[in-house]
């Protein structure tokens, strides 16, 4: 596996990836289908908004986690980092890609040397999301009830979880 940057310039391979991502797992986005459609590429390509990538042998993407700071134009929330858009396929699941992705996001965020916390939000009932994040240290603070609204009228609640820096 190799692991590289995802800049606009392959906002089509990401995009078709993410998409396949939400199809595949509906229950585990707070984003349906529809509304990536219209999103533009999640990051700029910054020291400080990024987008992480690994690739298998034949070059196909395997795994992507986009970071970026939060209050980028707003002084008092410079300190914090957002987590976000991490996806396995399922065919890669259980080699260690996700502990990989995670591993990298902190590494370029601490290496900021202003970032003091990474934020993101997951799915409550999402277990081994939740899980793999408390293994890097990340706690959940506080639970949205209802925060997401499906088609078909069910909810999901998300766990907010944020990971120190030290």
């Amino acid at each position: 596996m190799t692991l590289h940057d995802l800049t606009t310039a392959d906002a089509a391979e990401y995009k078709a990836f993410f998409t396949e991502a939400l199809h595949r797992h509906p229950d585990c986005f707070r984003i349906a289908p529809a509304d990536e459609a219209r999103e533009p590429f999640p990051t700029t390509g910054a020291p400080d908004s990024f987008t992480r990538a690994l690739r298998d042998a034949s070059g196909a993407l395997a795994g992507i986690v986009s970071f970026q700071r939060e209050g980028a134009t707003r002084e008092r929330l410079r300190h914090r980092g957002l987590l976000f858009r991490m996806y396995v396929a399922r065919e890669f699941g259980g080699q260690g890609l996700g502990k990989r992705l995670i591993e990298e996001v902190v590494r370029r965020a601490t290496a900021l040397g202003d970032i003091e916390q990474i934020n993101l939000t997951v799915v409550a009932t999402n277990t081994p999301a939740r899980r793999l994040y408390e293994a890097f240290g990340f706690a959940v603070w506080g639970v949205e009830p209802r925060a997401i609204k499906h088609a078909d009228d069910t909810y999901a609640d998300e766990a907010q979880m944020t990971k120190f820096l030290e």
